[in-house]
């Protein structure tokens, strides 16, 4: 990337002092045609302190005077406009880079060495190589944009949040960023809401059987829906679960799988498909990280419920108390879900059966490559 020829301010130093203007050239090359600034101005037509605040870089070498030139020193208009364009860009490499210097404390809040260990960025042990990487992974071109694209309620995304964790604004936006790159590179068709609520039935049936590759069959069902499902690793101070957003003409499923349990991947799977099928392309929300539920993010779990272990039937299960292991197998069965998510629905109000959960072993630790 350019910006990493600037490691220090030093190298900015010396970049300025080494920065020649065009006017540099044209001085030289009027010098070798024995004409003074005069001459020049007077064949041009133009003011002699036009020329010389071209020569001192004062003023930019336009097309009409590139032309100008080309007919009066033999040497091609292409070949001054594209010496001014190398001067501009340098000296606009050297203003970003004087700047960037400025902003080490910003690009610091962000999980920089979690995110070279990820893969998603490199960079060299210096502030304008991290900025450089940092700005290209997030599609921006400064903190202004940051602040326009990613600060608060602009980012049109739903998330599901642990009220529990720990949550900066700026790695959020960097693990949601990572899914909406994930997203983009997937090919699916386009969204068809009656064909994802198809494929849904067909997911709640791997729930229920767990294959060793269930998420590259979800992810394929998802697909033929114009659903793209990405699995996003956590970053240390990101506490979600999952989120729901949308990349062009189709929505994004982006799951984290922090606990790498099965029930709480299914329901956090079947949440975020209920923000899809409920709230549409345009809802803008960021729910989960306040004490309080918000309206839509219930609307969601209701979803979720109904896939995993309905009411109906929970209220059924609460009638055969107390369950065990043949009882709860026996149900599983008849409602097509996982005995995981029975126990782990259970758990709630009675958290002791986490450990009858582990023990019978229907919670299972799930790794997705």
């Amino acid at each position: 990337m350019t910006m990493n020829k600037y490691k220090t301010l030093e190298d900015i130093r010396m970049a300025k002092a080494l920065l020649s203007p065009p006017g540099d050239t044209l001085s030289d090359t009027i010098e070798s045609y024995h004409l003074t600034q005069a001459d020049l101005a007077a064949r041009m037509g133009r003011p002699v302190k036009t020329v010389n605040e071209i020569i001192k870089g004062k003023t930019v070498i336009t097309p009409e005077t590139a032309i100008q030139l080309e007919r009066i020193l033999k040497i091609q208009a292409s070949f001054w406009l594209n010496r001014e364009t190398d001067y501009q860009i340098q000296l606009a490499e050297i203003s970003e880079a004087e700047k960037f210097l400025e902003q080490e404390d910003w690009i610091n809040k962000f999980p920089l060495n979690e995110m070279k260990r990820n893969g998603w960025i490199d960079f060299e042990n210096n502030s304008l190589s991290k900025m450089e990487s940092l700005l290209s992974f997030l599609g921006i071109s400064n903190i202004e944009g940051f602040e326009r694209v990613y600060g608060q309620k602009s980012h049109e995304c739903c998330y599901r949040a642990d009220q529990r964790g720990n949550h900066t604004n700026n790695a959020i936006a960097v693990w949601l960023r990572r899914g909406e790159i994930q997203a983009e590179e997937m090919k699916v068709k386009a969204y068809s809401s009656a064909l994802f609520k198809d494929s849904l039935l067909k997911i709640k049936s791997i729930l229920a059987n767990q294959p060793a590759d269930f998420f590259n069959q979800i992810q394929s069902l998802c697909a033929e829906a114009g659903v793209k499902l990405v699995h996003t690793p956590c970053l240390k101070d990101v506490s979600m679960h999952g989120s729901t957003h949308w990349v062009n003409e189709n929505p994004v499923i982006q799951l984290s799988n922090r606990y790498k349990r099965n029930d709480i991947f299914w329901f956090t799977f079947f949440h975020e498909a209920g923000h899809i099928l409920k709230h549409g392309k345009r809802a803008l929300f960021i729910e989960g990280l306040e004490p309080i539920k918000s309206e839509k993010e219930a609307e969601a779990d209701e979803v979720a419920i109904e896939y995993t272990l309905s009411k109906r039937q929970e209220v059924e299960l609460m009638r055969n108390l107390p369950l065990n292991n043949e009882s709860i197998l026996m149900f599983a069965k008849k409602f097509n879900t996982h005995p995981a998510c029975i126990i782990g629905r259970f758990a709630r109000k009675y958290p002791n059966l986490n450990k009858m959960g582990w023990s019978l072993g229907y919670f299972l630790k799930i790794d997705i490559p």
